[in-house]
């Protein structure tokens, strides 16, 4: 877990993702498509990549990605960011991680 939490360190949205992974695909879409500019680990493709899946397992993330961290903060996959979304609340907290201007 600590590898995770430097690999999210001081970066204001990063995604653990796999690059064949379409729900990873559709929530990096939505938020670049607020401007944010995310930090993307593409698991499938990093010497680490299985170390860090299970870490974020471990975590509590099932599945395993699309993992994502906003302001250093675990907001896991992706229903939990689709339900932001749908509530309204995924542009205020990119806004107050510093991902994005209004």
């Amino acid at each position: 877990m600590e590898v995770v939490s430097r690999m999210v360190a001081d970066r204001p949205v990063v995604i653990f993702s796999r690059s064949t992974c379409c729900m990873s695909h559709t929530i990096k879409t939505l938020i670049s498509g607020f401007g944010a500019n995310p930090t993307v680990y593409e698991l499938d493709e990093i010497q680490n990549g299985q170390q860090i899946e299970r870490a974020l397992q471990q975590m509590g993330c099932k599945p395993s990605v699309p993992a994502v961290f906003i302001g250093q903060q675990l907001i896991g996959g992706p229903n939990q960011v689709m339900t932001l979304q749908v509530k309204n609340q995924l542009i205020p907290l990119l806004i107050r991680a510093g991902a994005i201007w209004i």
